[in-house]
């Protein structure tokens, strides 16, 4: 039933014309709880107490009242308009994302210009929360924010693609699922990252504390760059029959065998964005 839902919110998705999030519910929602299965007890009660303050945030439609509808809570309040029907959260649109093309060196500089994009918004959140000044308002949006951009630097697409919008140029078959209903970016955000949660033992889970460290080891320019070459060896090569630089069609097809090969990788990602988010929280608020 969640996989019919995905795909039929995935064929909503492509009459719009703004391209899609990243991860839509489950994937997020996934690495939060992952998150806060690793996070200190000390972490884990500043968190409650932040999201508590989720009513200064004035968007009773887009509750962030606990980590996992926090984690989606970035993509929720994309459409709000203010009383001028201006957007209300317009500011935060490229925060989502890291325009790093695959087939040049990885250069984050031109790609976050003036903190424009999603690594360095992460750094600024947990600064915000570090800062023993932060007000109640700016410290349950940084929280927010900070829940959801890890999910974000980890969809691949969001952190290395080739000026198609992070594959949303590129209509895609999903096994039987016909192009007409997705998209290269959408099959990685939604149907691929339920499949990879949902393949194997359950992700959300208490890891060992070497793994933890062996997964979250690094930077958040380490992890931009990880997700880049991921984009680049794993999305687009499987996309466009090996060769990721090779120029792209109008339309591509992963069938159950590449799907097959690719869902431990999606599933990978999860994992790291989970373990990499608890690191951050822990440093922010531990």
């Amino acid at each position: 039933m969640r996989f019919l839902l995905a795909a039929a919110l995935a064929a909503v998705a492509l009459t719009v014309a703004s391209p899609a999030p990243a991860y839509w519910e489950y994937g997020h929602q996934t690495i939060a709880r992952i998150a806060m299965a690793n996070v200190s007890p000390r972490t884990a009660r500043a968190v409650r107490r932040i999201l508590a303050d989720q009513a200064l945030l004035a968007t009773p439609a887009c509750p962030a009242g606990t980590p996992a509808d926090a984690a989606v809570w970035a993509d929720c309040v994309k459409p709000l308009k203010d009383a001028a029907g201006e957007s209300r959260f317009g500011f935060a649109y490229s925060w989502h994302f890291q325009d790093v093309n695959i087939c040049r060196p990885f250069d984050l500089v031109p790609a976050c210009k003036d903190g424009n994009c999603v690594s360095a918004q992460i750094e600024r959140d947990v600064a915000l929360l570090r800062a023993p000044g932060t007000s109640r308002h700016d410290r349950v949006q940084a929280l927010a924010f900070l829940l959801h951009f890890v999910g974000d630097l980890h969809q691949p697409l969001h952190a290395g693609e080739k000026d198609d919008q992070g594959g949303n140029k590129i209509a895609a078959a999903y096994g039987i699922y016909a192009p007409s209903r997705f998209n290269l970016h959408s099959i990685w955000d939604g149907p691929l990252a339920e499949r990879a949660i949902t393949s194997g033992p359950s992700l959300v889970r208490r890891y060992p504390a070497a793994e933890r460290r062996r997964i979250a080891t690094g930077t958040v320019t380490d992890w931009s760059r990880e997700a880049w070459q991921v984009s680049h060896d794993v999305v687009y090569a499987s996309a466009l029959g090996g060769d990721p630089c090779a120029p792209s069609p109008a339309r591509v097809t992963l069938d159950e065998a590449t799907i097959a090969r690719l869902v431990p990788v999606a599933r990978l990602e999860v994992e790291r964005g989970g373990l990499r988010l608890a690191k951050l929280l822990d440093a922010a608020l531990g």
